[in-house]
């Protein structure tokens, strides 16, 4: 990625921006506090009186401002303008115009009816937005060796970000520093250097990290780089009331102070707290007397411990705690504090239809076969006619080479021998049924069946090692 691109993706920016492409085009419309959506852009106004003459034009990062247009002039968002800077001119994006600026104000405190508001020159030419790109270019290598000067003079300070003007006459330094830092010999070896008047700003930790952005442990972009712009103090009492632990590595962001998520939830847990009950009052009943031990604000429930043992927690529900201190204040006291206690028992069900659930889903699983007699199988294929799976398989494939030739002529010679062997014995035993069953003479089946002999397989095991050998 370029320089320039990188620099003008922090404008908001996909790209270089021109003067003929359209906004949809250039500008970055999504979750980032640099463009605004204009709930009040389809309301066409009869009067033109009524069209607010201030727009909102944005610059780098989260740097925005309001300017007055001239008499007659009508810009809206997305238009890259020229407007008025100290000294010369500066080129910015518009970022809301109309009736919409009017709300903006209010909320930012702003008078509209100043004097003192910057105004648009016009908007911003070829010729501008060349000089604006080649300033935009300069602001990462200057940013480098400005730091390199830092180490060299050995200021206690940090470089976090460089803007150019547009008009290349002025530039801008955010820095970070624990303390005052005196920087005048720096201004002097960074405006011979860059010959563009020096500007030194100071900023918080919060707002370093705002402009270089990061992933929070949540997951997401920090909410400082995409949507928050107005940064609360946080205190220790908001993880307080939240119940949470005290663990600076948890509670802290990528800045080192603590995470501003903590100020979202801060006033539903202040709503919930004054649902609870006194937790300085003890719960009184026939078998003893029960404190205080903790309490789960969002589910309402409450623990407590009898004083003869402390390390038994008892749960109850917010609303039977209210009742049973409104009986205490009666004097009437309840049996036990096992009462008031539900046995909820949660059945977890899972239906494993595909079988996620199994570690071994993924492995080959090997083919098992049932057991046979290898020796019986190879002498039943040998005597089977027309079934020698060897001698159709050779027609599919190449011919044998010729070393093999040998061992194809053992392989005839000895099914040769078997076919005969199997011919004379299916003989014999044909003759000695035909004596006991002979034939009728109008029936041409035969009633002939071949009998299991006792000691078969062993015999055919002997014929068939005799051929072998």
């Amino acid at each position: 990625m370029n320089s320039d691109q990188e620099a003008f993706q922090s404008r908001g920016c996909c790209h270089v921006p021109t003067t003929y492409q359209k906004d949809e085009h250039t500008n970055q419309h999504s979750c980032c506090k640099l463009d605004a959506y204009d709930w009040l852009a389809d309301i066409n106004f009869v009067e033109d009186k009524r069209y607010f003459d201030i727009v909102e034009v944005r610059f780098k990062n989260n740097r925005k401002d309001f300017f007055r247009s001239p008499e007659g002039e009508i810009y809206r968002r997305g238009d890259i303008v020229a407007v008025e800077s100290s000294p010369g001119h500066d080129i910015g994006i518009v970022s809301l115009s109309g009736e919409i600026v009017r709300l903006q104000m209010k909320k930012k405190h702003a008078d509209p009816k100043n004097p003192y508001i910057k105004k648009v020159y016009r908007k911003a030419r070829t010729s501008d937005i060349e000089k604006w790109t080649q300033a935009a270019a300069l602001e990462i290598p200057s940013m480098i060796q400005t730091r390199r000067i830092v180490n060299e003079l050995g200021l206690e300070m940090k470089i976090n970000d460089v803007e150019f003007q547009g008009d290349k006459t002025k530039a801008i330094f955010y820095y970070t520093a624990d303390g005052r830092v005196d920087f005048r010999e720096l201004i002097k070896l960074l405006a011979e250097k860059f010959s563009v008047r020096i500007e030194m700003k100071q900023i918080g930790v919060r707002q370093e990290s705002s402009r270089l952005g990061g992933i929070g442990s949540c997951g997401r972009e920090l909410c400082c780089s995409s949507w928050l712009t107005d940064f609360k103090s946080v205190s220790t009492t908001t993880a307080r009331t939240q119940q949470l632990s005290m663990n600076p590595q948890k509670l802290a962001g990528q800045c080192g102070k603590l995470k501003c998520c903590l100020n979202f939830e801060h006033d539903n847990y202040k709503e919930e707290l004054r649902k609870f009950p006194s937790t300085q009052k003890r719960l009184r009943t026939k078998s003893g007397e029960a404190f205080f031990q903790k309490m789960d604000i969002l589910s309402g429930m409450m623990w407590y411990s009898y004083v003869d043992n402390p390390s038994l927690f008892i749960p109850v529900k917010r609303e039977d705690v209210i009742k049973i201190q409104q009986l205490n204040e009666k004097g009437e006291l309840p049996e036990v504090l096992d009462e008031y206690t539900e046995i909820v028992t949660e059945e977890i069900k899972f239906d494993n239809v595909i079988g996620q659930d199994d570690l071994t889903r993924f492995d080959k699983k090997e083919k098992t076969y049932g057991k046979r007699n290898s020796n019986n199988r190879s002498g039943r294929n040998k005597n089977r006619k027309g079934n020698n799976r060897g001698e159709k398989l050779k027609g599919n494939y190449n011919k044998p080479r010729k070393a093999n030739a040998s061992a194809e002529n053992k392989n005839k010679n000895t099914n040769s021998e078997t076919k005969s062997t199997a011919k004379s014995r299916t003989n014999k035993g044909n003759k000695n049924l035909n004596k006991h069953n002979p034939k009728p003479n109008g029936d041409k089946r035969s009633n002939t069946r071949r009998r299991k002999r006792p000691g078969g397989n062993g015999q055919d095991k002997g014929e068939n090692s005799q051929l072998k050998k």
